[in-house]
Parts: C-alpha cells; structure tokens; sequence
C-alpha cells in the first residue's frame, strides 16, 4: 500500500483461502473526501483505539478477474489494540452509513466490565465529526450462523440486509438498510461475538483462514 498524497494505492497479489484457491491480483484505489484526525477509545483505559482514518472516500477496484471491475463509495477505517478483542469485549456491532450530509459511524459494545459502549458519530464531507444521538438499538434477523445482529433505527423501523458479505460462526459483515433520524440509509455493518470467538472449538478455525507464519498467534487483536 501507498500513499500518492490524495489516494491509498493497494496493490494486491495474493491466493486466496479455502475452498476456491486461486490467485488475486489487482489493485484498488481508494480517495478519501477528507482525512480525519479521530480517535474513538473502545475501552477506559485506552487499550482499543477505532481510527476513522477517511469515513467517506470514492474507491476504484480493478482486479485480473472478469467481472471485478467496479467504482462506487467507500470509507477506510481501522482498530488498535494492545490486547485481545476477547479479553475486554463480549458482544459489539459497527456500522457506517452514507447521509446525504457525510456519514453516521455506530460503535455499539458490550465489555468484559459489564459496561457498554453506545456511541454515534456524524462525519461531514470536509471530515468534521460530531457525536449526535441516535435511535434506540434495534435487533433484527441474525446471521445464517445465528450470530445476533443490532444497529440503531427510527421507532417502528426493522433494520434488514440488503447484501451477505461475510458469514462465520462468531462474526457477520453485511449491507445493511435502516432508517436514521428520518433518513433511509444503507451502510456496512458488522455484528462480532467474541464468547463464540473464544470459544477452543471455533478459534482453531481461524487458522484456515490466517496464514500462519511464524509467531502467528490465533488471538484476535484491536
């Protein structure tokens, strides 16, 4: 990955996993409208940190597959951590969702302490971001492996998925349509259970998924 001084250039030449191996190769561009200076602590003491490097950015993928060529909205975001997900967390949903201003970020969190973390964040199209209220959690549907999914939605809305992007037994990554403050928006969002991630007889599975080099550990990291 580069950074030209306006794109994130990512040049990608992989295999890919289990069961259809093949070879990727490609690359995509990612331009952010803005980048942003924010900085989310999941935790109180600050051992997860939720960057949104550039929560509305436009993205071009060009990959050496017929079919894989396509441009449209996208965001660029990522989380540190200096200890495991599952040691401070139990349940959290994330969802970012394109307005008509920008885009709304919700960060929903159940930690190990019994707390919660219930956080919305307005981002404008020059990256000025803003905390606002948002509706109430709303459950709806749970993924094919029964993972329970939640995100906020006016009163009287049923969030729904609109795209499956990701289903495993502890975490579900999808499109997702709900209704924010009067407005209908349709966004990314993930739902992760981490006592299923925990779990002997599912974290072994990562290692299917996760090259194992050395010093590959199958804990899962901020």
């Amino acid at each position: 990955m580069h950074w030209t001084g306006r794109e994130l250039v990512i040049d990608i030449n992989e295999i890919s996993s289990p069961p259809l191996i093949s070879r990727v190769r490609g690359q995509i561009t990612v331009t952010p409208h803005a980048v942003t200076s924010v900085e989310l602590p999941l935790t109180s003491d600050g051992t997860h940190i939720w960057r949104p490097f550039a929560p509305s950015s436009d993205i071009t993928v060009d990959l050496e597959a017929k079919g894989w060529q396509w441009s449209g909205h996208g965001y660029f975001d990522a989380n540190f951590g200096t200890r495991a997900l599952e040691q401070d967390f139990s349940f959290w949903t994330w969802g970012r969702y394109p307005t008509k201003a920008g885009a709304t970020c919700i960060y929903d969190a159940v930690r190990r302490d019994g707390t919660t973390l219930d956080t919305a964040i307005a981002f404008d199209n020059a990256g000025r971001a803003k905390t606002v209220e948002a509706p109430p959690r709303t459950r709806f549907r749970n993924s094919l492996w029964q993972v329970k999914r939640e995100t906020r939605a006016d009163p009287g809305v049923m969030p729904k998925q609109v795209l499956s992007m990701l289903d495993a037994p502890f975490y579900a990554r999808s499109a997702v349509q709900t209704q924010l403050n009067g407005e209908v928006v349709t966004g990314v969002h993930e739902a992760l259970d981490l006592n299923r991630f925990a779990s002997p007889l599912i974290k072994p599975m990562l290692a299917v998924r996760v090259p194992r080099r050395a010093g590959w550990s199958p804990g899962l990291a901020g």
